[in-house]
């Protein structure tokens, strides 16, 4: 059985309680620097008569030298990469556009960090680098180039877990590998009910505002999240939203498929769905209509004193 967790309620529970470095040379300094480590010539102001040659700086052309010179981008404030636009404050240390959004001053050398300085020179190296995913010390081997980076993070398997409970009073946040034990331990009053048919029983769904029923279903040797979730969209509407996630990789999830079904009084409604990773969470399903969605009159006609059963069957495809 599922009981409800009302709006700001406690961290555990069937449900969260959810509420309605190295110093950097001067600019010239580090741009002939870079230049020479990747095999450019002579820069323009550089101080050399000699014509600029540029060579192509692809993993190819620099054994041994790809991490030495990304190791230059890297910012002395969060040591993560300095990636195009790179701007420099006027001693021409470099820091990242995160960075110094919350700073006054050059990390550095405590300088003026306006106005701003473009350094094009770096933008120029840095387009030809393979930088290596932020989550690297996690497990990630791959390196793109700075345009994928972002959004190969925003997705990347080896990103933190954060807890998977609706609401927001949770903070927690690990390893995939960690993220059972923190449930069994933070949240020990969520039911997990063994084997592929279950019956998810959410109790007094009239409560008014927004309320989560959570419970878990262990199956496959795997472990799944049932979360209803109910909102209100606007005044005197309210909306179910009932969805499984798979503690789990994307990529693992697709080996799954689940349905949801509400039976009674000669009615049935039924979805079918592969489970969502707990990487995307239940807010994006809801967000994209990825789940089962029924509004409060639809509930009542399978209610049964105020509370409603919904029959989970979890397949292998």
């Amino acid at each position: 059985m599922s009981r409800p967790s009302s709006a700001g309620g406690g961290s555990g529970g069937l449900g969260a309680g959810k509420a309605g470095g190295g110093k950097h040379g001067g600019s010239g300094a580090a741009a002939a620097a870079v230049a020479a480590a990747a095999g450019v010539g002579s820069l323009p102001g550089s101080g050399s008569g000699a014509p600029c040659s540029v060579a192509s700086l692809t993993p190819a052309n620099l054994p041994g030298q790809a991490s030495e010179l990304t190791a230059l981008f890297e910012c002395p404030v969060c040591f993560d990469y300095v990636l195009p636009p790179i701007l420099q404050c006027q001693a021409g240390h470099l820091v990242c556009n995160q960075c110094r959004q919350k700073l006054s001053c050059c990390p550095t050398c405590r300088g003026p960090l306006t106005p701003s300085i473009r350094n094009l020179a770096m933008e120029k190296v840095a387009s030809n680098l393979p930088f290596p995913c932020k989550y690297s010390s996690a497990g990630c081997g791959l390196s793109l180039h700075h345009s994928e980076k972002p959004e190969h993070e925003e997705v990347c398997e080896f990103r933190p877990y954060t807890c998977p409970c609706p609401g927001a009073t949770c903070k927690w946040h690990g390893s995939l590998e960690a993220v059972m034990p923190h449930l069994m331990h933070t949240h020990k009053s969520i039911t997990t009910l063994q084997g592929e048919d279950i019956v998810f029983l959410a109790t007094d769904i009239n409560l008014p505002g927004a309320v989560d029923w959570v419970m878990m279903q262990s199956c496959f040797s795997h472990h799944f999240m049932l979360v209803l979730e109910k909102q209100e969209k606007y005044e005197g509407h309210q909306q179910f939203f009932a969805v499984v996630l798979l503690i789990g990789t994307r990529k693992q999830a697709e080996n799954f498929a689940y349905r949801l079904e509400l039976n009674g009084n000669r009615r049935r409604l039924t979805w079918e769905a592969t489970p969502r990773s707990i990487h995307d969470g239940v807010a994006a399903a809801i967000l994209n209509s990825d789940c089962l969605v029924f509004d409060t009159s639809i509930a009542h006609l399978f209610a049964d004193n105020g509370n409603l059963g919904i029959n989970v069957t979890i397949s292998m495809c």
